[in-house]
């Protein structure tokens, strides 16, 4: 027994001598120590951490080769291959490169490569500068030095992209080229189901990049069944999984009350490096300028990627999203419809009532399936699911009170009351072949041929009272809703719709001056409601040429069309039904890169003409007589500027400017020549970022300025009453125009720590965002944020 014992004792005595150690220094290129770096033997569990000065041990190695493998956030991981003998430790130093594609990410995206899901708008591996369409990108970087927490603060970096509305800062509503409410998208589907939404809400928390795609979009995004599908989309695509463990938590604390917490962790989830994970979160509660105005909201993007294989990648995410809010009917104009002297309320002033309330909820989905089937042609797959609810009870304000003897008291108004939900159910199914650099002889072809099926549909209700009582904005007014009112029966709409359609596109590279864009659609429509089943289709073609006469210069030109179904059942004097209506654009520019690739400058013009419309009818008495004509030429036409990118190592830049002239021409319900509401001549962005380096190494200022044109508050009817608040024959008055001015000051304290400091609006200038008479909302006074983050 002893002896056994003793044999047991001077094995393990052994073992223990034969079990060595691996260490070293983890550092940069520069000799630069990377504390914390992560430390594993691959195809094991045994790792380590290096600590503040970079070193690294690995205790209890047993003798035998391996492959060590170094990984930290912003740097390239690295990997050496050491032999153990026994008896023996050994000594490994690691010299980490700056990962480049973080490099590579400027404040208009991606240097090199293209932004991330990109092809969900332009099924195309084509980067932005090589598109046919003007596309323009809002990295997260952007986002996060700018301190962006809305749609519209993101995209005031995109020249001729404009918030149309907020709806009693209730939601989000974009604009672009003179086109009311253009679709978003989240991962490429659209949040809702067509032009009848009142714009979205999102929180910028797990936005990776920021896509605004201009014009026409019908050969990739189907036809234009919303209203602003003409002007463009802007996509917003969340964050997905990173093979390297890293993330961030901040904590934002602001004006009036804003209490903001963030977290975003990511790595890997098994040794293989095959799967790994990402969660985003985010917790807000905020006040308002505004008396009685709060908000709060709950945000998480969890997603997970699988690679089985170099070739092949499985990606899954969900999107949800809850915003409860307190409506703000804003303030009134003091004057008829056609002289502006909007009342600037005080801001203790609170025209709603206490229990209003705007609540939504949405949640997206989608599974990406990525495939390569050789060095040239790869296979893509998506579908995209998105839930929408939207409960909403507020107060509306009504006509203007008037006097015995009929003179209107402007400052007195009827006040009601109303409540109305809404559910958007929308999908999307997408399948594409992709083929890169393939050649037919001295010709290389970039293509795409697929087909997608999409589905959406809609419910809401709607209930109101429309006279409660009678409020004087000069005045302290009551806000409890009395006990005895009663709502009528609710009104219930809804619809469905379901579309498919192929695609198909080539681009075709001559030689290194001249290429061509092709590309076709075929989609079929059909429209579910209550009482009929309508049926539409549709062929919309694309063609442009891309000339570069230098090196770093395309001047380009392009053709598209896009066909609106909507209203093509409405029938003529003789009962047919007028079919589509349909938009044409034609666009051409200059892109440009320089001092690779980390500068850009673009120049379009633009040209989008409606000549195609079903336009309603009426007699000699403006009485709408129930029937359609063909015609009309609604015209937008204008230019766009950017420059964008690092004028110096450690000087970013974006600016740019717009010019819209848009036009109603030859239609039946309004003055020729005037201009559709909420469309700015002018509008002019600029922002600069500097980092200093040397001895105040860390340190970051910006600043940005944003400039809004005067705009008309409704539409000028030539003698019907289309929509609230047009009066006959008389022009409405323009909402001034506004210039704001952002600060922002960052300091990196180390690696881990930073702390942000936002100022925006410094000169506290007031603006308007309106809605017809409905909403005149003021855009938010001088406010201010600090923002610390921990980075790991």
């Amino acid at each position: 027994m002893l002896k056994n014992i003793s044999l047991f004792m001077l094995f393990a005595i052994q073992i223990t001598f034969a079990q060595n150690k691996i260490s070293g220094t983890i550092s940069t290129e520069k000799q630069e120590a990377i504390p914390f770096a992560s430390v594993i033997i691959e195809g094991s569990s045994k790792g380590t951490s290096a600590n503040e000065n970079g070193y690294y041990e690995l205790q209890d190695v047993v003798p035998g080769t391996y492959k060590i493998r170094v990984s930290f956030v912003g740097f390239k991981s690295a990997t050496q291959t050491i032999t153990i003998q026994e008896n023996e430790d050994s000594i490994l130093h690691f010299e980490l490169k700056e990962d480049s594609q973080l490099d590579e990410v400027e404040v208009f995206g991606s240097r090199f490569t293209h932004p991330d899901k990109i092809e969900a708008l332009t099924r195309l591996p084509l980067a932005p500068y090589e598109q046919i369409q003007s596309i323009s990108i809002i990295s997260d970087k952007l986002i996060a030095q700018q301190g962006n927490l809305t749609i519209s603060d993101a995209t005031k970096n995109v020249p001729g992209v404009y918030t149309f509305a907020t709806y009693g800062n209730k939601r989000e509503s974009m604009s672009s080229r003179g086109f009311r409410g253009i679709p978003i998208l989240k991962n490429g589907v659209r949040v809702h189901s067509d032009f009848r939404g009142v714009g979205v809400l999102t929180d910028m928390q797990g936005v990776d990049n920021i896509q605004v795609l201009k014009g026409a979009a019908s050969i990739t995004q189907g036809v234009a069944t919303d209203l602003g599908s003409p002007g463009g989309v802007v996509n917003l695509v969340t964050k997905t999984p990173k093979y390297v463990f890293g993330g961030n938590a901040d904590l934002r604390i602001g004006s009036y009350g804003q209490a903001r917490t963030t977290f975003d962790v990511y790595g890997p989830l098994v040794e293989s490096g095959k799967v790994a994970f990402r969660v985003n979160t985010a917790l807000e509660r905020a006040d308002s300028y505004r008396s009685m105005v709060s908000s709060d909201r709950f945000y998480i993007n969890p997603s997970l990627e699988w690679k089985p294989d170099d070739k092949t990648t499985f990606t899954v995410e969900m999107d949800y999203f809850e915003d409860s809010r307190t409506p703000d009917l804003g303030t009134v104009n003091l004057g008829k419809n056609d002289e502006n002297h909007i009342y600037d309320l005080p801001h203790d002033v609170f025209l709603g009532f206490e229990n209003d309330k705007s609540l939504t909820t949405n949640a997206t989905y989608s599974i990406r399936f990525s495939r390569e089937l050789s060095d040239k042609l790869s296979l893509k797959a998506a579908y995209y699911k998105s839930n929408l609810d939207l409960d909403d009870k507020g107060a509306s304000l009504g006509n203007v009170i008037k006097d015995t003897s009929g003179t209107p008291i402007y400052n007195q108004r009827n006040r009601g009351y109303s409540a109305s939900t809404r559910k958007d159910n929308n999908s999307v199914m997408q399948f594409d072949l992709i083929g890169d650099d393939i050649k037919t002889g001295s010709i290389s072809h970039t293509f795409q041929v697929g087909f997608d099926y999409r589905t959406t549909k809609y419910n809401t209700s709607s209930m109101s009272v429309s006279n409660i009582d009678t409020i004087d904005v000069f005045a302290s007014n009551n806000h409890k809703l009395p006990s005895d009112m009663a709502f009528p029966e609710a009104t219930l709409l809804g619809a469905q719709s379901k579309a498919f359609g192929f695609v198909a596109q080539d681009v075709i590279t001559f030689n290194k001056y001249i290429k061509t864009f092709l590309g076709a659609r075929f989609s079929r429509t059909q429209t579910i409601t209550a009482t009929e089943t309508t049926e539409s289709n549709a062929f919309n073609p694309l063609g442009g040429i891309i000339l570069s006469p230098f090196k770093n210069i395309n001047v380009f030109a392009s053709y598209t069309n896009s066909s609106y179904p909507r209203t093509a059942t409405r029938l003529d004097a003789n009962g047919q039904e007028l079919g589509n209506e349909r938009f044409d654009q034609l666009e051409t520019g200059i892109k440009t890169n320089w001092l690779n690739n980390r500068l850009r400058f673009n120049l379009t013009f633009f040209k989008i003409n409606n000549k195609d419309i079903n336009l309603p009818v009426y007699d000699e008495n403006w009485v709408a007589t129930g029937y359609y004509q063909k015609g009309g030429n609604d015209e937008r036409k204008g230019i766009e500027v950017e420059l964008s990118g690092r004028l110096l190592d450690n000087l970013e830049v974006i600016t740019g400017y717009s010019y819209i002239d848009a036009q109603y021409k030859e239609h039946t319900s309004y003055v020729y020549g005037s201009a559709p509401l909420n469309t700015p001549k002018h509008t002019f962005n600029a922002y600069a970022n500097y980092s200093f380096k040397e001895k105040l190494d860390g340190l970051s200022l910006g600043a940005g300025v944003y400039f809004t044109g005067e705009r008309p508050i409704n539409d000028w009817s030539s003698g019907a009453i289309t929509h609230e608040g047009i009066v006959p024959n008389q022009k409405p008055f323009n909402v001034d125009s506004y210039t704001q001015v952002n600060l922002q000051a960052a300091y990196r304290i180390n690696t881990h720590w930073n702390f942000r400091f936002i100022l925006n609006n410094v000169f506290d200038e007031v603006g308007y965002n309106a809605y017809r008479t409905r909403y005149i909302n003021q855009t938010d006074p001088r406010n201010f944020a600090g923002v610390l983050s921990y980075s790991f």
